[in-house]
């Protein structure tokens, strides 16, 4: 079992930066692989970004590459979401998952424990 508890997110002007956070509980963390997701409203829920169980290995949605940059602390089981130069389209809560493959998976089908999100506005 393995909980997750998104930290981070908050109001941000349009071109600015935010770093959300995610923690993890359990000893088994550096087996996951790791994901991003967001959600605005009204819409479905969609891929950010993803790492694999070393870090090694990203992958991004088209719509945030060269902007966000996602990265894991296997030692404080922690995985982060670097987010630069924001968008009003960026706004969405935003949810950390975790996977039992260690791949960077981009579908949340792939995904078997999820945080509670936390919410990143952008304003123009």
């Amino acid at each position: 079992q393995v909980q997750l508890v998104e930290s981070g997110g908050g109001l941000v002007q349009a071109g600015g930066s935010l770093r959300l956070s995610c923690a993890a509980s359990g000893r088994t963390f550096s087996s996951y692989g790791m994901g991003w997701f967001r959600q605005a409203p009204g819409k479905s829920r969609e891929f950010v970004a993803a790492i694999g169980w070393s870090g090694g290995r990203t992958n991004y949605a088209d719509s945030v590459k060269g902007r966000f940059t996602i990265s894991r602390d296997n030692a404080k089981n922690t995985v982060y979401l670097q987010m630069t130069s924001l968008k009003p389209e960026d706004t969405a809560r935003y949810y950390c998952a975790a996977a039992t493959v260690a791949i960077p998976s981009i579908v949340a089908g792939n995904y078997n424990y999820w945080g509670q999100g936390t919410q990143v506005t952008v304003s123009s």
